[in-house]
């Protein structure tokens, strides 16, 4: 059976629900409408008909002023964990009268916090307000949601009437990013087998090496690049463009997302895997990403927003792990599959583990002649500072 709450928030947004004044007029128009029964007394008659035709207005007038409202939302620019989302919508009214008294409310998922809301005096005949308004952050996600609700009880306050408008609206929350000075565990990638891993960034400075193309020189382009040559041929200034010479080899960054893991342990893990893949980066390695869900990512873009969203026991088989040596990030028994040689592992420890002696170790391949280097986590300690330690 309906609740009487739930009653009047059906009246509210199908047809009009009244207000305190509202009910209090409508009580009065009734007790009048009694009291003229028993006394046939014509006044009171009078009262009793002029409170229900006061009453009557205010319903029909009610929804009219929300007719010709419009909402838009502009789009929703990502941010990490504790920083806050800009949230811009538009009110607009495109009738020619004015609208006044509104309560517009953007209805939020739960884990974004309460509905929020504002109140607006008035709007002139095809003018326009812009709310805008900032939303703290506490936990990384994809966040969807689609209606705000205009709310009004104008023009005599004696009935509330609310109508939805849809303004699809898409927030996405990145993990936080550590920010990290070292870490080693991709610094000494490839060390082992004596090769170094090459950076992008380092032929940005060569001048020398096979030239790819010749191109017309551009405002900034380093002198030294100039070819003098066909320069001279074409009349005007032509610069080489260098082949990028690299190991032909990157770092791939594997979450085992398709294992059951604690919640706190996960959400650190997502923490490790951003800060991993951004420190690569920054360090001019080409790095790579993969989860069960969405296989091998690339780009920051796409990285972040996929860990946004990942989740535990997510599992594709269309994206099997990568053949090649990866950092691999898992906790517990699960750390102990077969990994391709030269990998490394981040293993975060289980209650049981912390207790037992020695920790799970990760399982060689065949072609692998010693352990695999790695690190353990232990979620009660710094994040940050663990990432930073020297593998073992």
């Amino acid at each position: 059976m309906p609740t009487p709450q739930r009653m009047i928030n059906w009246l509210e947004t199908h047809w009009v629900a009244p207000s305190y004044t509202g009910w209090v007029l409508l009580g009065l128009a009734v007790f009048f409408f009694a009291a003229a029964t028993n006394t046939l007394a014509g006044w009171l008659y009078v009262m009793s008909g002029m409170m229900v035709a006061l009453l009557a207005v205010a319903a029909v007038l009610s929804p009219r002023a929300l007719k010709g409202a419009l909402v838009s939302r502009q789009p929703i620019r990502p941010v990490s964990v504790g920083d806050a989302l800009r949230m811009e919508l538009t009110i607009e009214n495109s009738s020619n009268q004015a609208k006044a008294l509104l309560q517009v409310q953007d209805l939020l998922p739960s884990a974004l916090g309460r509905t929020s809301q504002i109140p607006i005096a008035a709007i002139g005949p095809h003018a326009s307000y812009r709310w805008i308004y900032q939303l703290p952050t506490q936990q990384r996600g994809i966040y969807r949601w689609r209606t705000v609700q205009l709310r009004t009880a104008a023009p005599l306050g004696l009935f509330w009437s609310c109508r939805s408008q849809a303004a699809k609206a898409v927030a996405v929350v990145y993990p936080t990013v550590l920010p990290l000075n070292r870490c080693p565990l991709i610094d000494q990638l490839g060390q082992e087998d004596g090769i170094q891993w090459r950076r992008d960034r380092r032929s940005e400075n060569a001048s020398e090496g096979l030239t790819r193309a010749l191109r017309p020189y551009r405002w900034g382009d380093p002198t030294r690049l100039i070819h003098w040559r066909t320069s001279a041929r074409h009349g005007e200034l032509r610069v080489r463009e260098l082949e990028k010479f690299t190991s032909g080899q990157g770092v791939i960054i594997g979450l085992d997302s398709a294992s059951t893991w604690p919640a706190a342990a996960f959400e650190q893990a997502v923490i490790a895997v951003a800060s991993l893949y951004c420190y690569a980066v920054s360090q001019g390695v080409v790095t790579q990403v993969w989860t069960a869900k969405t296989g091998l990512m690339r780009e920051k873009s796409v990285v972040l927003t996929a860990l946004a969203a990942v989740a535990p026991n997510q599992v594709n088989p269309h994206h099997p792990l990568p053949k090649v040596p990866l950092i691999w990030l898992s906790q517990g028994a699960s750390c102990s599959m077969q990994l391709p040689a030269g990998s490394r592992w981040v293993q975060w420890l289980t209650p049981s583990q912390r207790t037992s002696s020695p920790p799970i170790q990760t399982t060689l391949s065949p072609q692998a002649a010693r352990p695999y280097p790695g690190l353990l986590i232990y979620p009660e300690s710094s994040l940050q500072m663990q990432l930073q330690a020297d593998v073992i």
